[in-house]
């Protein structure tokens, strides 16, 4: 990068953009095609304010209801198949603040279910927390396993991400379908759930590749300008597969346009519960007229 932005400053073109809005979508596309990473972006923004994470808020479990019942969409569909469709997945201390809602309202409608479709197409925000907490309901309590690691380059720090023992409430298990839906738009934490119970051999995705984002992105002041870039600053990597799925996304197991998604889902599902049935009438006919006492 330090060869290429020397070799870049005699380039003096882009000094003629009057316009700073156009001068930083011009340095994002050269970032973008110098290092291949789209999630690096050069923005200019002269109002812009450090967000400072908020302390948990004291909010009365009326208005919690109200802002589970507004980021959650939940479902039981024809054939009993429970349908969740989050916007944003909630980290650990909310989650156990909000538990008993959270059964009331979510959990006590679909655990009686007898298959899941996850609906992850819209899910763009989440916190780090929230990724065991969500992939602990469809495993076992034990043996625990180590579903991810995330690499903070600040702190140069790695944490190891393992499934709970504990839970508010019972667990999906391990037994019943579960489908999550992706689309081009599905971005960070909610890629890594996807991509952890892909890699357990938990989750069949169905949808289009994800976004290719990250845990984590910083915003860095440039000097004394308006100018901030954006940039990665963790890494997740899986302990299944060795692998991330940052930047390249998560590729479905069956790849649909994100509308014909959940369609694809239900239809997968009721495949999967004939197959029993199917099996055991092929198994008949076979005994029937193909098996020979010797």
């Amino acid at each position: 990068m330090e060869e290429t932005i020397d070799a870049a400053s005699t380039n003096t073109e882009i000094l003629s953009i009057p316009d700073p809005a156009t001068l930083a979508s011009v340095l994002t596309e050269g970032v973008k095609n110098t290092i291949g990473d789209s999630r690096v972006k050069v923005t200019y923004e002269p109002e812009y304010v450090p967000a400072v994470p908020p302390a948990m808020p004291d909010i009365p479990l009326e208005q919690l209801a109200g802002m589970i019942k507004a980021t959650v969409k939940v479902e039981v569909l024809d054939g009993n198949i429970a349908y969740l469709k989050i916007q944003h997945i909630i980290g650990e201390e909310m989650a156990q603040k909000v538990g008993p809602l959270l059964l009331e309202y979510i959990w006590d409608k679909v655990l009686p279910t007898s298959a899941m479709i996850l609906d992850f197409r819209s899910a763009v925000s989440g916190e780090l927390s929230g990724i065991p907490y969500i992939v602990s309901y469809y495993t076992d309590s034990e043996p625990l396993i180590h579903i991810d690691s995330v690499y903070d380059r600040p702190s140069d720090i790695t944490t190891e991400l393992w499934s709970m023992p504990t839970l508010l409430g019972k667990r999906y298990g391990t037994s019943k379908p579960l489908i999550i839906l992706t689309s081009k738009n599905t971005l960070g934490v909610a890629e890594d759930v996807a991509y952890c119970l892909k890699s357990l051999k938990r989750a069949t995705i169905v949808g289009e590749n994800t976004a290719g984002g990250t845990v984590k992105i910083d915003k860095i002041k440039v000097g004394d300008t308006d100018f901030y870039v954006s940039v990665p600053v963790a890494k997740s990597i899986n302990p299944i597969t060795g692998k991330s799925w940052e930047i390249d996304g998560v590729a479905p197991d069956v790849e649909v346009p994100a509308e014909d998604a959940l369609e694809t889902a239900v239809a997968i599902i009721e495949l999967r519960a004939e197959l029993p049935e199917l099996v055991q009438a092929a198994a008949a006919l076979v005994a029937d007229n193909y098996a020979f006492p010797s």
